[in-house]
């Protein structure tokens, strides 16, 4: 039973996407952008309540839960829909664009439900859709990544999933609320697994880097924003002051970050340093105060701009170039001028330089952990905010565009300005990232808790929050340059933690394929020499006997009785009773001869 009607924005995007292959082809260009833009309206437009509530069986799901944290951050999912599209708007390839809404109505359908079942349903959408995107890139090893990407997922959907019936059948509630946090159950931990696997928290990360990296030019710009973020709107609606999740966010800070210095792919660089920057919105959500959820909130939606923006221009290298990476770049800034201002641009925003969006968001995570007393917290996430700077503020543009050019001739000849539509999506990002950072009422108003909102914003530009950060930055860049040798790129694989299970996996490959093979190949012949054989002969003779002796004897004999029968068919037929006539005939004869005579 349907409640009432009620146009959910997912729906906007799901419906859009099928009709899409029916577009003419002059009209296409012009629908990929009005299905996201109605879509954003859509979102802007829902008022606060609970719409789209449906029950089956004894289930009522609850399709729309408006609330200030599920309009923020369904604000920038559809913000940022519209930024993906018209990114790969000359893509040809209609399955990826519907791949790509499809993804993003998951997000935004897991971002409103209202309940555990609607939000794991929308949940396995995003996980479905997403690995399309690294699919269509076509490489050989595209697909084997997909296929690490979509397990690790579904192992994560599973353990959700776990949780949920768990949860359900301890408290009869599906209610997508805040759980137990101080005195977490078993149906607790597994529904937390099911959201950090999408956060990528350390161990369980390695699927981020693989993924994105791999993910065509414009697949990456939609995963980079979409997943991680839904986890951790998750893990605010569900987790919120959990404090595991303080030491986890610090590590995921400082991990991600030295993994992307040490990275040659810039790429998978970004991807790596997305788990950095997905590590402050985690241990806000563990700290619990309301700056904390207020940060957290902030640096998501503050992230998917920036990320967006570095994913678009390292793409546009990548869509012109065919390369990646730093080894086979260099010395293209006579070649992409514009390309590399839009990055540097992306690139000091996550780094929170004053006046970019990095620095109105993640300073506010820094102060909530100095403002809980959480000292470590807040040195820690200093420190890999100065890592930050030093991977992607200077190294990517450095090695990209400035440097030792390391371009083959192809490489160079290639290089150039790519198409308007992708200069406009990147144009359009940077504005978002500085005005974001030069005016913080347009952010800050939408914050989930406007009273610690207000008091931020009054310090956030104090001298002395501005002065502290310069001197940090100031710092990394100079380190880096007297260090340049020293960060050089090298052709190399840096070892993950993901190194276990691609291993194991081999090692299960070679198992299976080697010994066990082989093993069950002997047994195989075993058997068929042993077994089979014997068996086979059996039957044969058995069918002969059977064909020529029992069936000989049974045939044999049903012919005798067949013979008898045609015999006394024939003599009740008619040939007795001529006979038995004839013979009373002669008889009656002789009777009446022997009357007569004698």
């Amino acid at each position: 039973m349907i409640s009432d009607l009620w146009l959910h924005p997912a729906l906007i995007l799901l419906l859009g996407g099928l009709l899409l292959p029916l577009i003419p082809a002059q009209l296409r260009k012009a629908y990929l952008i009005v299905i996201p833009l109605l879509t954003f309206i859509r979102i802007v437009a829902l008022t606060k309540g609970v719409y789209g509530e449906v029950t089956v069986a004894q289930f009522t799901l609850t399709f729309g839960r408006v609330d200030e944290l599920s309009q923020v951050f369904g604000y920038i999912m559809g913000l940022m829909a519209i930024l993906g599209t018209l990114y790969g708007l000359h893509v040809q390839r209609t399955a990826e664009h519907m791949a790509a809404w499809t993804y993003v109505a998951g997000s935004i359908g897991a971002i409103f439900a209202g309940d555990l079942l609607t939000l794991f349903l929308f949940w396995e959408v995003m996980a479905f859709s997403s690995v399309f995107l690294v699919w269509f890139r076509g490489r050989e090893q595209s697909l084997a990544t997909g296929y690490r990407y979509l397990l690790v997922h579904v192992a994560g959907g599973v353990s959700l999933l776990a949780g949920i019936v768990l949860h359900y059948h301890a408290t009869g509630s599906l209610a997508f609320n805040l759980f137990n946090v101080s005195h977490a159950g078993l149906a607790d931990w597994l529904i937390l697994i099911g959201f950090l696997v999408n956060a990528a928290v350390p161990p369980l990360h390695a699927w981020l880097p693989d993924a994105y990296g791999e993910a065509t030019f414009n697949g990456s710009v939609f995963m980079c924003a979409f997943t991680t973020k839904t986890a951790v709107y998750a893990l605010i609606r569900g987790f919120a002051g959990m404090e595991i999740l303080i030491a986890l966010g610090v590590i995921m800070a400082l991990y991600g970050v030295v993994y992307a210095v040490l990275e040659n792919d810039c790429r998978r660089l970004l991807a790596y340093h997305i788990i950095s920057q997905v590590g402050y919105m985690v241990a806000g959500v563990g700290l619990g105060t309301e700056l904390a959820i207020n940060g957290a909130v902030a640096h998501a939606f503050a992230h998917i701009l920036y990320k967006g923006l570095l994913f678009m221009g390292c793409g546009s290298v990548l869509y012109m170039t065919g390369k990646s990476k730093f080894t086979e770049l260099g010395g293209l800034y006579p070649k992409m001028p514009w390309t590399f201002l839009f990055t540097l641009i992306g690139g000091l925003s996550i780094s929170a330089f004053p006046l970019f969006s990095g620095f109105v968001s993640k300073s506010m995570i820094v102060s909530a952990g100095f403002e809980s007393h959480k000292l470590w917290v807040g040195f820690l996430l200093m420190l890999a905010s100065a890592g930050t700077f030093l991977h992607t503020g200077l190294k990517v543009p450095y090695f990209i565009w400035f440097g030792k050019n390391n371009c083959a001739k192809q490489t160079w000849d290639r290089a150039g300005e790519p198409t308007w539509n992708m200069m406009a999506a990147m144009g359009v990002t940077a504005f978002l990232c500085i005005f974001i950072g030069c005016y913080t009422p347009y952010l800050y108003r939408m914050l989930p808790y406007q009273n610690a909102a207000t008091e931020y914003a009054a310090v956030v530009y104090s001298s002395y929050h501005v002065s502290e950060t310069l001197q940090i930055l100031l710092f990394t860049a100079l380190g880096f340059f007297l260090l340049i040798k020293k960060l050089q790129p090298e052709a190399k694989i840096s070892l993950d933690l993901d190194w276990p299970y691609r291993k194991g996996g081999q090692a299960f490959l070679w198992l299976a394929s080697k010994p066990i093979q082989a093993i069950d190949t002997a047994v195989g012949e075993i058997y068929r020499v042993g077994g089979l054989v014997p068996l086979m002969a059996s039957s044969r003779l058995a069918a002969v006997f059977d064909g020529k002796v029992i069936d000989g004897v049974v045939d044999g004999l049903a012919g005798s009785v067949k013979r008898l029968g045609e015999r006394l068919r024939t003599s009740q037929r008619g040939a007795l009773q001529e006979n038995l006539t004839m013979a009373f005939g002669v008889g009656a004869v002789i009777v009446v001869a022997f009357v007569l005579f004698f």
